[in-house]
Order: structure tokens, then C-alpha cells, then sequence
């Protein structure tokens, strides 16, 4: 058996798949132009307050304009406004899910030609000091060149993880409801799934800001690492539940449909409630109350490159206090909750959940790593208030 899995059957399997996948027709060219040149266009356009970042190793502060809750409301009244005036002349929104591998294929071409760009513009002309070379090209490919690229006034990182690929991450889950919906009519499985993904990335735009000064925009440079994931992997693998569940409809009922959504929006409460108590701490300076009273807060300092001493908060109230990465339980949980409605009769629907686990065990050692270097002694300090990392009395 094992003499199956050769070299040469690896790479003509991978040869049969890729023959399977059709080159990108004009409309799907299109569309991703059009959409990104509308994506840029209302990162400037639309109203927003002016937001910093965290201050940079180097000393430097982002700047960023926060209207991203505003341009997921109106990307979704134009998705479903055209959606309804283009139906009767037979136009829907479904094609996309018919030329779903010419998609694929798109965003693969796209973002490689896109990372290289980042590439040589880190070489050449980087945006701020916050760049650099590790001598070795592929890395630089791989990892990015730059923390905060920005071209034309424009943030590169705004633009591949928000404008880009978490909205096509919510428009493919409602071009997978509508092609659900043309071929069964409703299905409450589809409901419950595409409602508790479309709910879970607004309350993202509504924290769009806060997701500004998380380990992702913080840590990660602009390269392949960070660009191809969001405007790839993102929109393919994080909506396999609904693409899954457009040929497997699967009827769940009332009594359990309501009570997977009830679920689900507790679970994104808590997550949020998480998120505003360290942003109330911050934005307060610890003058005020977490649970109806005043918060366990450690000062912590530490010094930039440049030699300058800082200071942060670091919360050890509320959902602070229970583990130091709980909200990462919630987060977890919600994403399962929107699989279940798949049922269990294939793995597909299940990636999803069983990536953002790898993926938040992962960070949750990067984030620790990250302060303890960081903080020094004052994050020991905080380890000692807070014991648990993800789980209270597991992990």
C-alpha cells in the first residue's frame, strides 16, 4: 500500500487535480478587479475616526481610518440589493459557486504576482523603518519585507485582511445561501450556519479597531505568510461549511436551529465582552470597573529600539482573569457551532474549526513568547495572577 504514495503518483495527482480547475473566464477577471478597485475606493471615501495602532519596535505609530463597519453594512445592502434587481433578468450571484475553482485559481495568481510586488517595494522603497532583509530572499518572500506597507496612503494590511479577505469570506457565504436557496428553497441548516457567520464578522468590523492591535497587524509582516492567507485561504477554506452544505442540505428543525443560533450568540457575546473589557482598561486607564468592580491591572514598562520606556496595561479581571487567551474558548466553540449543522457525516464541514484550534494553541504560545520577551518580570507577574493559558485548569 504504501508503494502507492511515490513521488511520481504525489505529483500526478497533484497534476490531475490542477488539470481538473479551469483557467479564470473574463467575468470572474472582473469581478475581482472591480471589487477591488470598489475595496480602495471606499477605504478613502467612506467616513471614519482616525485610530492608532500600537507603537512600533522602531517607534512608529500606525495611523488608520476606522470606517470598516461601515463598509461591510454597505457591501452587504449592495450584495443582496443587486441580488434581488438582477433576478428576474437571470442574473445571480450563484455563477460564482458554478466557477468556484476558476475563482481559486484567480486569487492563487493574484496574490502570488501581489506578494512579489510587496517583495520589491520592501526593497526599494519601504514605507517606514519598521522593514528590513533577512538575507535570505525566499524568507523575505515568505514572511514580507514590511510591517506597515502602505502604497499611495493606502495600508496593505487593512486591505488584504478586512477589505479583502474577511469580506469575501461573508459575500461567499451568502453566494453560497442564494445557490442553497435555488436549488431546495430554504433550509434551515444553511440559515443557522450562514447567519452565525455573517453575525460573527460583523461584530469583527465593529472591532475593527481592536483587531488593529492584535499579534496579527502587530507581529506579522506583509508577505506571502500573511497576503496569501487572507486573500486565499481565507475565502476557500474558511467557507467549506456552506459550500459543503449547498449539495448536502440538511434539515435540523425549529427546537434545534434556535437553539444552535441562541448558542452561537452567546458564544459571540462572551467573546466580544472579552475584546470591550481590555479595550474599557486601556481606554480608561484602568479608572474603571470590570464585574462591578475596580480592575486587577499590572503596569507593565518596557523599551522600544530606540531606548524610550513604555507602558502597557495588562488585565487580570473579568474573562482576564480566567484564563490569559479565554476568549479564545468562545471564538472556538461559535465557528463549531456554525459546522454542526453539516452534521457528521463527512470531515469537510469540520476544517474550519480543527485549523482555528491548531491555529489559536499556536498563537496563544507566539502571543506569550511575544510578551515575556516583551515585559520581562512584569509579565511573570501576570502568569502568576492568570496560571492558565486557553483552558482554567487544562491547558
Amino acid at each position: 500500500m504504501l508503494s502507492v504514495f511515490t513521488e511520481k503518483s504525489v505529483f500526478s495527482g497533484m497534476s490531475y487535480i490542477w488539470s481538473l480547475a479551469r483557467s479564470p473566464s473574463p467575468v470572474i477577471i472582473w469581478s475581482l478587479v472591480l471589487y477591488g478597485v470598489y475595496a480602495l475606493a471606499m477605504m478613502k471615501l467612506l467616513p471614519g475616526q482616525t485610530v492608532f495602532g500600537p507603537v512600533t519596535p522602531k517607534g512608529n505609530v500606525p495611523v488608520y481610518k476606522d470606517n470598516g463597519f461601515l463598509f461591510f453594512v454597505l457591501t452587504m445592502i449592495l450584495f443582496w440589493t443587486l441580488t434581488l434587481l438582477l433576478h428576474p433578468f437571470g442574473i445571480s450571484p450563484s455563477m460564482y459557486y458554478d466557477k468556484f475553482d476558476e475563482m481559486i485559481v484567480a486569487l492563487n495568481v493574484c496574490s502570488l504576482l501581489f506578494c512579489f510586488a510587496l517583495y520589491l517595494k520592501g526593497k526599494l522603497a519601504p514605507s517606514s523603518t519598521d522593514s528590513g532583509s533577512s538575507g535570505n530572499i525566499i524568507f523575505d518572500y515568505y514572511w514580507g519585507m514590511e510591517l506597515y506597507p502602505r502604497i499611495y496612503g493606502f495600508d496593505v494590511k487593512v486591505f488584504t485582511n478586512c477589505r479583502f479577505g474577511l469580506m469575501f469570506w461573508a459575500l461567499m457565504v451568502c453566494i453560497h445561501a442564494v445557490k442553497s436557496y435555488e436549488l431546495h428553497g430554504f433550509v434551515d441548516s444553511m440559515f443557522v450556519s450562514a447567519l452565525l457567520q455573517i453575525v460573527y464578522l460583523a461584530k469583527f468590523y465593529w472591532w475593527e479597531a481592536g483587531y488593529l492591535s492584535t499579534i496579527d497587524i502587530m507581529v506579522d509582516r506583509a508577505g506571502f505568510y500573511l497576503c496569501w492567507g487572507c486573500m486565499v485561504y481565507v475565502p476557500v477554506l474558511y467557507t467549506l461549511v456552506t459550500f459543503y452544505l449547498v449539495t448536502h442540505p440538511v434539515h435540523l428543525g425549529l427546537p434545534v436551529s434556535a437553539v444552535l443560533i441562541l448558542a452561537g450568540l452567546l458564544s459571540l457575546y462572551i467573546n466580544y465582552e472579552a475584546d470591550l473589557q481590555k479595550q474599557k482598561v486601556r481606554k480608561t486607564n484602568g479608572e474603571c470597573l470590570i464585574w462591578g468592580q475596580k480592575p486587577d491591572i499590572i503596569r507593565a514598562k518596557y523599551q522600544l529600539e530606540t531606548g524610550e520606556t513604555k507602558e502597557s496595561i495588562l488585565l487580570a479581571s473579568g474573562w482576564w482573569a480566567v484564563s490569559r487567551h479565554f476568549h479564545y474558548v468562545p471564538e472556538i466553540m461559535l465557528a463549531f457551532l456554525w459546522s454542526l449543522p453539516a452534521m457528521f457525516e463527512n470531515l469537510l464541514p469540520y476544517t474550519y474549526v480543527i485549523f482555528l484550534v491548531v491555529l489559536l494553541i499556536h498563537r496563544s504560545f507566539r502571543d506569550d513568547g511575544k510578551c515575556c520577551q516583551k515585559y520581562g518580570t512584569f509579565w511573570s507577574q501576570y502568569c502568576e495572577k492568570v496560571h492558565y493559558r486557553i483552558v482554567p485548569h487544562v491547558f
